[in-house]
């Protein structure tokens, strides 16, 4: 694994810790990094009316955004899952705006790691902005 992809995983399993998931009990933790080497983290944040819960992958994108980063290269998505789990349909969708070919690293608290591509999971994304 290279530099800047070890400092991604450990940053998203880091935050995995952090997560606040009293309903399911399934903690993620995820980190995302720019074009300009910035790593921006996430963790998932469940609500009693679960539609309202906020997943780790969305949370690190708005918490780059917010910054004002869009260009996104990678991104490292952490779970206590065996093996390691994908984002959500609703969270690839949000990663294709971005970047549709980001490249991914799932990995798990067991050191289980698992390289994709968001084109592999996600090969045909709703589009409504013209190319």
């Amino acid at each position: 694994m290279r530099k800047s992809e070890y400092k991604l995983v450990e940053a998203a399993l880091e935050v995995r810790l952090r997560a606040y998931a009293p309903y399911s009990g399934f903690k993620v933790g995820a980190a995302i990094l720019t074009d300009t080497g910035e790593i921006f983290t996430g963790c998932n944040v469940e609500n009693a009316s679960y539609g309202a819960t906020i997943c780790a992958e969305r949370n690190a994108v708005a918490a780059a955004v917010a910054a004002g980063a869009r260009g996104f290269v990678r991104l490292a998505i952490a779970t206590g899952s065996s093996p390691p789990s994908p984002p959500c349909g609703l969270c690839r969708q949000v990663l294709g705006e971005f970047n549709p070919r980001l490249g991914l690293l799932l990995v798990n608290h067991r050191g289980q790691l698992i390289r994709t591509t968001l084109t592999r999971l996600l090969p045909s994304p709703f589009r409504s902005i013209p190319e």
